[in-house]
């Protein structure tokens, strides 16, 4: 697979997710997308400030030794498998800790929960809405 093949599968995947899933719950899910962003970062400031410390991640490059296949003649001119060892390079992702400013992270949490307040009164306004715009058949 081609690297513009491989970019432009990566990019299609999120439309292809979200074709899936019934009326209803594609609506949910376009209009609350904000809230439940909102959520995830309070969730991660809070475990920040009972930590004590923040986690974050990079990309690593190693070498790892492998068996790299390669072809050799045999006496008669044919072409035979073989495997010899090689260097090659992988991408590992670590996470290490990043000190916080106790401060500031619970000015961003009282921010961030002014904000889900407001979404969340707003997300269950639009999930009231789409359940009565999409009803979906209950077995």
């Amino acid at each position: 697979m081609s690297r513009n093949s491989a970019l432009a599968a990566i990019l299609t995947l999120p439309l292809l997710v979200a074709a899936c899933g019934t009326p209803q719950e594609r609506c949910i899910s376009q209009n609350t997308s904000e809230y439940r962003t909102v959520s995830r970062l309070l969730a991660e400031v809070e475990g920040n400030l009972a930590r004590g410390y923040a986690w974050e991640e990079r990309q690593v490059v190693r070498d790892r030794l492998t068996q790299c296949r390669t072809y050799v003649r045999d006496s008669k001119g044919r072409a035979v498998v073989a495997y010899e060892p090689c260097w090659r390079d992988y991408v590992d992702t670590e996470r290490y800790r990043v000190p916080i400013d106790p401060a500031a992270e619970q000015r961003k949490r009282d921010n961030l929960a002014a904000r889900a307040a407001v979404l969340g009164d707003r997300a269950a306004s639009v999930v009231q809405a789409c359940r009565a715009a999409f009803p979906e058949d209950q077995r």
